[in-house]
């Protein structure tokens, strides 16, 4: 492993970021809200795995197909946060946190935070892109990793279009989402975003010194779960009519069938 080259793609990526965020602020102050920073969030990833692709050394097969899979999951989810947001007021959990902020808190709450995230939780991306080919016994690691980014993808993207076909029916309103995915888990959405960075953590596997990025996916999994995804969603949700009910019922974050309504 080469020590100067990931400290190149490290402070490359954190300038990447720097401009992507400093975009998404002042396009935020113009529009009067700062949820643009949802939609700076994939571009970010995307910001720092071409840095990977384009400065790195390593296997290029492999910078690029990160690069590739990262790209496909992150323009996705940043047009499908564009779609969700665009012509709508702040976003309520961005109102409670900046609720009295000033400009500065505004941009270490938001901005700062969110672009120390992306570049620490894209950190084996950027490791990988120093490291040689990936040995032939874990090519099996890879082909795992495959299976579960194509799984983490396809969940999140489904049960994103699920529950927007559903709210667009005003016969819904007010009715709590439990068809399709939303069946299986409270939070296909989440659960896709996890599987995702687990397989692409997965694909850069190719020796022992990789193992040690683990953390990037757990964190994570741990702000989707537990921090800013699906437990701050339902404090939300908490006290809609029939949303206890739902959570009776229905997996938490792992998808499992849907318990009887009698039980």
């Amino acid at each position: 492993m080469n020590e100067t080259g990931i400290l190149v793609i490290s402070a490359t990526s954190a300038l990447a970021l720097a401009v992507v965020h400093s975009v998404a602020f002042v396009m935020g102050r113009r529009l009067g809200r700062y949820n643009v920073v949802d939609v700076a969030w994939g571009i970010g990833f995307v910001a720092v795995a071409a840095v990977a692709a384009v400065l790195g050394h390593g296997d290029p097969t492999r910078r690029w197909l990160l690069l590739a899979l990262v790209s496909i999951w992150a323009v996705r989810l940043s047009w499908h946060m564009y779609r969700k947001t665009a012509g709508k007021g702040e976003d309520p959990r961005y109102a409670d946190l900046l609720r009295g902020a000033g400009l500065g808190q505004v941009v270490r709450k938001v901005f700062l935070l969110q672009g120390f995230l992306t570049l620490f939780i894209s950190f084996p991306l950027q490791l990988s892109a120093v490291t040689g080919p990936t040995p032939r016994p874990l090519l099996a690691v890879t082909g795992v990793g495959l299976a579960v980014w194509l799984a983490g993808v396809i969940f999140e993207a489904v049960g994103d279009r699920q529950l927007r076909v559903f709210k667009s029916d005003p016969a819904n309103r007010g009715v709590v989402m439990d068809r399709g995915l939303w069946a299986w888990t409270r939070h296909p959405n989440y659960f896709g975003d996890a599987c995702v960075w687990w397989g692409l953590w997965l694909i850069t596997i190719n020796g022992w010194v990789p193992l040690i990025t683990v953390v990037s996916p757990l964190l994570m999994t741990y702000f989707l779960v537990d921090v800013s995804g699906a437990r701050l969603t339902e404090s939300y949700m908490k006290g809609r009519p029939g949303f206890a009910e739902y959570q009776k019922r229905t997996a938490y974050f792992v998808p499992r069938p849907p318990r009887s309504a009698h039980r």
